[in-house]
């Protein structure tokens, strides 16, 4: 019991700490940002900018746990290079974890069908998803599944993590 109370503690902490970030500063600023480090990281990152249906880009996700575990996270989502409306990320895991990180993350859209989905307002990633961390050169291999494509970011931070789990996402259009 003592466990799952420190971990959810750890969870709103990192939570609250990263929402509070945000909004205090400019989410615009941190995806474009963002979208810079990325394409950075990984040129080949900006084919897939360039030729997907939409994307989302999570400047900063805040992820913690101690057997039990979660993350969030705030965004912006994008169609034709405009931003069409924000989003959030919420994680919940189980399983042997430990310690606290922040990273970001972007999700491509191959079609309109997992645009829609995720615009549709009720997005779930199961744990059969997952994200690819972008290093150089990692995009040219990277293949959509299910529709779509994750790349994440470290940004600081020490997780070490066995754990299943999944994300869940809201959308509220501009």
């Amino acid at each position: 019991m003592s466990r799952w109370i420190v971990g959810t503690a750890l969870v709103v902490m990192i939570g609250v700490a990263t929402s509070a970030d945000l909004v205090a500063s400019d989410l615009e600023q941190n995806a474009g940002e963002a979208i810079a480090l990325f394409e950075e990281t990984d040129p080949g990152l900006k084919e897939f900018f360039d030729t997907c249906y939409g994307y989302a880009v999570f400047p900063k996700v805040g992820k913690g746990g101690m057997g039990l575990g979660g993350a969030h996270g705030k965004g912006l989502v994008y169609r034709g290079g405009e931003i069409v409306g924000r989003t959030s990320l919420t994680q919940f895991t189980v399983g042997f974890q430990f310690g606290g990180q922040v990273y970001q993350q972007v999700i491509f859209f191959e079609n309109d069908r997992a645009y829609n989905d995720f615009t549709g307002g009720n997005f779930e990633l199961s744990a059969q998803a997952s994200a690819i961390a972008a290093a150089a050169g990692v995009a040219t291999t990277a293949k959509y599944r299910y529709g779509v494509a994750i790349f994440t970011l470290g940004k600081g931070g020490l997780m070490y993590e066995a754990s299943v789990g999944g994300q869940k996402f809201s959308f509220t259009p501009l």
